[in-house]
């Protein structure tokens, strides 16, 4: 019983963090789960590259996914294993984990012969990430960006979808070196500014997503500490710039050619850069 599946990446719009509503787009760079069943009752996990990292998140999510359609699929019992494989950088806010979850349940459920609803999918590996605390919201706007594709604007405290719209942007990413987990942010210093997060929010439903994002970003640089420059060298010629997540990584986007310019003035920083484009397919098995 084998399954495989993929999800994407995404970037920042708003953050969840200040009133519990968030937006998010996915991105062009993927996570892919491989989940083998067997008989042993026992899930291992393995994230390829880093074999030191916590496995609980991707292990919770075949557990939580074979209690919801291991019936349906006439399996009982069953352990097996889970391996991971990412273009995404862990802890750089670029969603990772939102991605891990969606590529495990979905490649899960693959492996059960299962096709399930993608939100109710996307659901399960939500709910996983907060059993293991890798998330302080949920991230139900990260997961549902992943999962969908395209723009999605949530409301995470019922893991509620109120808007999602497929766009086709060409996105500059850029992730310095170091590590930020979402579940160590200041979340008290992020509930001050949940006024500039109310607008971020009535711009986002409203379509206007680029404003949107560089609102948040500058309020979220403030509330977590990260500095604004590369927001400024963004400005005024990209759509949106933001801090993506609780960082540390920058997301512009907006035309090719300002955003290769921009990748010229961001590579000089140490760290990985990334020009790529937006995704309007989200997960998928293979």
């Amino acid at each position: 019983m084998n399954g495989r599946a993929h999800a994407p990446a995404a970037g920042t719009i708003l953050n969840a963090l200040a009133n519990e509503r968030g937006a998010a787009f996915a991105i062009d760079l993927e996570t892919t789960a491989s989940v083998e069943l067997d008989d042993t009752n026992e899930v291992r996990g393995e994230i390829d590259g880093a074999p030191d990292a916590d496995t609980a998140l991707i292990e919770r999510c075949v557990e939580l996914a074979r209690e919801e359609y291991g019936d349906e699929a006439g399996v009982a019992e069953a352990g097996g294993t889970v391996r991971t494989e990412s273009e995404v950088p862990l802890a750089a806010g670029l969603k990772s984990s939102s991605a891990a979850a969606n590529a495990t349940v979905l490649a899960t459920c693959d492996a059960l012969g299962i096709e399930p609803d993608p939100l109710e999918a996307c659901r399960l590996g939500v709910r996983a990430a907060r059993e293991v605390g890798v998330t302080v919201t949920g991230a139900f706007d990260d997961a549902s960006a992943s999962m969908l594709g395209g723009v999605t604007v949530t409301d995470n405290s019922g893991d509620e979808l109120l808007a999602n719209e497929a766009v086709e942007w060409d996105a500059l990413v850029w992730t310095p070196p170091e590590q930020a987990f979402s579940a160590d942010a200041d979340v008290e210093s992020c509930r001050r500014i949940a006024p500039i997060a109310d607008v971020v929010c009535e711009l986002a439903l409203e379509g206007r997503y680029g404003r949107a994002m560089s609102i948040n970003g500058f309020a979220f640089c403030g509330a977590l500490g990260f500095p604004t420059e590369p927001m400024l060298e963004a400005l005024p010629d990209v759509a949106g710039v933001s801090l993506s997540g609780t960082g540390p990584s920058y997301v512009a986007v907006g035309d090719r050619h300002v955003l290769a310019d921009l990748r010229d003035e961001w590579e000089t920083r140490d760290g990985t850069t990334w020009l790529t484009t937006t995704r309007t397919e989200g997960a998928r098995t293979e």
